[in-house]
């Protein structure tokens, strides 16, 4: 495992940045919520009256007087989107960094397979994105604690793991992308997770755009789903999934045969 212990050492420092960014922002938003709590019945009123903004990111179905409501807006938002931009570009550059900083003839000349070497790429790169929301996770399990409030923990809990989830589905998605690129993917890896992020915006403001559910990765993260019914849409879960693996498939076949340079 020397390639996935040096991938995790050449990372580290991202992943500590990242980690304690998402993390320190969520802990702010949750020691935020009791100085808000009593101006949550107000808030609710005004996002009522919203229309199409309020049913664009699913507070139209939540109870921001409650900290699951509140934290699930708030901090689910720094997750989604910063969560997203960590998997897209750590899994990017996983197998594009080879050929980019003229690593590959040196990786190539030792006594490993090309197939190895993508094994043990994407196992770090899932190593980081649990570590990731490991660190978040405990941050804001801290946060929780210091204000003394209550909160259902298995929602929270699903919440979480559908992060993960979606993570891992654009991870994969940007692996398979990385084995055809050779010099720079950071841009088209932001892009992607963007894109899906938009793209669950759409099929929530707009009844006729439903389907995208089943193409964004986000569409199983919506926290009043999830809230309300205390579970993953399986619906959408599985499709994402699948598109991992199928991602992850091609990444094999294509860097098996791919002509480094």
């Amino acid at each position: 495992m020397t390639i996935f212990k040096q991938e995790l050492r050449s990372q580290k420092i991202s992943i500590c940045i990242w980690s304690f960014s998402i993390g320190l922002l969520f802990a702010v938003c949750v020691l935020m919520y009791p100085d808000m709590k009593s101006q949550m019945n107000g808030v609710n009123e005004m996002f009522s009256s919203m229309g199409n903004f309020t049913q664009a990111f699913g507070m139209d179905q939540l109870n921001f007087g409650t900290l699951i409501g509140f934290y699930t807006v708030e901090g689910g938002n720094i997750l989604g989107i910063g969560g997203a931009f960590f998997a897209a570009i750590t899994a990017i550059t996983a197998l594009m960094k080879e050929e980019k900083e003229r690593t590959a003839e040196f990786l190539m000349t030792h006594p490993v397979s090309r197939k190895r070497v993508v094994t043990e790429k994407l196992i770090s790169v899932f190593v980081e994105i649990i570590l990731l929301n490991l660190i978040v996770f405990l941050c804001a399990l801290v946060s929780i604690f210091a204000i003394k409030e209550s909160i259902e923990f298995k929602p929270l809990i699903l919440l979480h793991v559908a992060y993960l989830l979606m993570q891992f589905e654009i991870a994969g998605i940007c692996f398979c992308i990385s084995a055809f690129l050779r010099k720079t993917g950071v841009g088209i890896g932001i892009g992607i997770a963007a894109v899906f992020y938009f793209l669950n915006i759409v099929a929530n403001i707009s009844d006729d755009a439903k389907v995208l559910k089943y193409i964004t990765p986000f569409g199983y993260t919506e926290g009043s789903d999830i809230i309300n019914e205390l579970s993953l849409k399986t619906e959408y879960l599985i499709p994402g999934m699948i598109f991992m693996v199928i991602g992850i498939v091609i990444a094999y076949i294509h860097y098996s045969v791919k002509d480094l340079q």
